[in-house]
């Protein structure tokens, strides 16, 4: 079993546990135990776009330390950091990056910081769970499954953090295939919906849910016309607006379709055979038609 630093961020502490669940108990099966950073602190959420932000480096930087602190024990075999929330990657290999571009930056966090128990050093490794899985393989995950999820149309959708700015994209920003790639180690069908990459409405939905509801409605309605099933997703933000501003989607257009919206992990698990369900709030309840497949994999319809 290899051991990693693993960040979890705050959402998948609260509204998104179902996330941080099954990617621990994927992973575990996969072979890879995701050892939690001790004292982790929120990363920041949205990465500025200002160029006078130093101080905001401060909250991501912090967490690389604790990563330099635990690679410094017995706790860990591989060094990288393993984030599984798009926009806390985001944010961390954006600050990293920062920090490794520019040297007077790096010296003035670590002087602004000169209580931690170590400087930064500008040296840990971001890795998303989506490239994790990469490594691992497609052909590994497949002779893992154990209910092949034959016949269930299956509609990735990655959004804005997991794929921009180019430079810590994880995949080709332009014609991904990593989720796709995973959804076909699983048995599933793969739909082609060429609004995947559209972006969801991020943080307007506080405070226009009508802008994002029309959004969504977009993006639902191009996985719909491919004929999904389900739509899954690796950002706690994608998910919570592609499955509950549905109901907004619904009461201004007539011709919504409803479709369920879960984590990608969510999905290996119930192939994998080591869950169904980790619990989180749906507005759009996927247990159905998950409950369903699993149903009919071990032969009880």
């Amino acid at each position: 079993m290899t051991r990693m630093p693993y960040y979890p961020g705050c959402t998948l502490k609260t509204k998104a546990q179902n996330y941080d669940l099954s990617t621990r108990a994927v992973f575990r099966e996969l072979g890879v135990d995701l050892v939690e950073l001790p004292r982790w602190n929120c990363c920041g959420a949205v990465f500025s776009l200002v160029t006078d932000d130093l101080l905001r480096q401060v909250a991501p930087i912090t967490n690389l330390i604790r990563v330099q602190e635990l690679q410094g024990t017995d706790s860990v075999d591989d060094p990288r950091l393993v984030v599984p929330c798009a926009m806390c990657f985001n944010v961390l290999k954006r600050a990293n990056a920062r920090m490794k571009d520019n040297p007077e930056d790096l010296k003035k966090i670590n002087d602004f910081l000169y209580l931690e128990s170590q400087p930064y050093r500008g040296e840990v490794q971001i890795i998303h769970t989506l490239e994790l899985l990469k490594e691992i393989s497609a052909k590994r995950i497949k002779e893992q499954v154990k209910f092949p999820l034959l016949g269930l149309k299956v509609s990735p959708y990655y959004g804005c953090n997991l794929l921009r700015p180019k430079d810590v994209a994880i995949d080709n920003p332009e014609n991904p295939s990593i989720l796709e790639g995973i959804t076909e180690a699983l048995g599933a069908k793969v739909v082609f919906n060429n609004r995947r990459l559209r972006c969801c409405g991020s943080y307007q939905t506080v405070s226009e849910k009508g802008l994002v509801a029309d959004l969504v409605y977009d993006i639902i309605k191009g996985a719909a016309r491919a004929g999904a099933d389900l739509i899954i997703t690796a950002c706690p933000l994608c998910s919570f607006n592609l499955d509950w501003r549905q109901k907004e989607a619904m009461e201004a257009h007539s011709d919504h379709k409803l479709i369920p919206v879960i984590y990608y992990t969510e999905l290996m698990a119930l192939a994998l055979g080591i869950g169904n369900g980790f619990g989180g709030e749906h507005f759009v309840d996927p247990q159905p038609l998950l409950q369903k497949f699993l149903e009919k994999e071990k032969g009880g319809i």
